[in-house]
């Protein structure tokens, strides 16, 4: 197996890896109807996020790598394109989710009781708008990658 190939067998792999939990990190916590169940929910979405920033930091090296190895990528619609929109999914975490979901965390620390107050349904409704956002942009990029129309 050359070099290049190992690569591409490491972009795949963290594809999964990295976008598979991605895709549901906002069906797990939407299943809470306690704020025990909540709780634990988050915990849960915590885990898999680990995931989700593995597999995001390697799908970022090894598409680099690709490209560094096979220059003739930087001239491809489709590459060019799939690498601005990863950088753009990168940056709504820090600039947009992040600001969105600490409210979040907070009410899941110091919110006293099981019932789920009012508050949190709407600011986890804002929170998954964002989230699905991202999510359609990596089913962008997925499509990108396999067909590599232009």
């Amino acid at each position: 197996m050359t070099f290049y190939k190992a690569l591409v067998f490491i972009h795949i792999f963290s594809a999964i890896i990295g976008m598979g939990p991605g895709f549901i990190l906002t069906t797990v916590v939407k299943s809470g109807k306690t704020m025990t169940e909540l709780r634990h929910s988050y915990a849960i979405r915590n885990t898999l996020h680990i995931y989700v920033m593995i597999g995001g930091v390697l799908l970022l090296l090894t598409g680099l790598g690709l490209g560094l190895f096979n220059t003739g990528l930087f001239r491809q619609g489709w590459y060019l394109i799939s690498l601005f929109l990863f950088l753009a999914a990168l940056a709504i975490g820090p600039i947009v989710l992040s600001p969105r979901s600490k409210p979040i965390k907070e009410m899941l620390k110091t919110h006293k009781g099981d019932d789920i107050p009012q508050e949190y349904w709407k600011l986890s409704k804002e929170l998954f708008f964002y989230e699905n956002l991202e999510n359609f942009i990596f089913i962008i990029i997925i499509t990108l990658m396999i067909l590599k129309p232009f």
